[in-house]
């Protein structure tokens, strides 16, 4: 821990520590979310897939649904909200206990996706806020993880500022691209 953070008090006789509440309080809660899915469309199948072996949401202590918004804190948009369920979603939004985050799953939550007609809600953001937006159209599960690190990061600094999840690139090897150049007979790896 910083120095700005611990705080040694000298009493009479001895000295005790303290510590900043809010800090400790965010440190509880990134690792204790109780989600609640709101699963309206095709995004459901990579949601369901987080909670399989492979990718263990548990680990990151956010593994339990909840079956009633009062019991969670943490609300999962995963799929395209339509103008007709977008009051059942304020209201679910407006049930959750206090401190609630929302998660955007998907391209639908976050900006209406392909669906760009008079039924469809245009993002969620415009019903309630968010504070993870995870693009894909669906969105790989890996990429929903680092959402889901990035939502538990800013639980702990305390920003409540509405962040993107950045893509994913999968870093290729200098000798795998000549490999790759030298097998198709690339002239610009024969002439260099």
């Amino acid at each position: 821990m910083s120095d700005k953070s611990i705080q040694v008090i000298e009493g009479s006789e001895v000295g005790f520590a303290t510590t900043r509440v809010d800090a400790l309080l965010g440190w509880a809660r990134k690792y204790s979310l109780f989600q609640y899915p709101f699963v309206t469309a095709c995004c459901g199948m990579e949601f369901m897939a987080l909670a399989s072996p492979r990718f263990d949401m548990a680990r990151f202590g956010a593994e339990a649904p909840r079956f009633t918004p009062r019991q969670a804190d943490l609300l999962w948009v995963v799929g395209t909200v339509s103008q007709r369920q977008a009051p059942v979603l304020k209201m679910v939004y407006d049930q959750m206990a206090d401190p609630k985050y929302v998660l955007a799953f998907g391209t639908c939550a976050s900006c209406g996706g392909f669906y760009d007609n008079y039924a469809t809600v245009p993002g969620i953001d415009k019903v309630i806020p968010v504070d993870v937006y995870v693009p894909g159209c669906p969105p790989r599960p890996e990429g929903v993880i680092d959402g889901l690190l990035l939502l538990q990061d800013k639980i702990a600094t305390g920003d409540r500022t509405p962040a993107v999840v950045k893509p994913r690139t999968d870093p290729v090897p200098k000798d795998l691209v000549s490999l790759r150049r030298s097998a198709e007979g690339d002239p610009v790896s024969e002439a260099g």
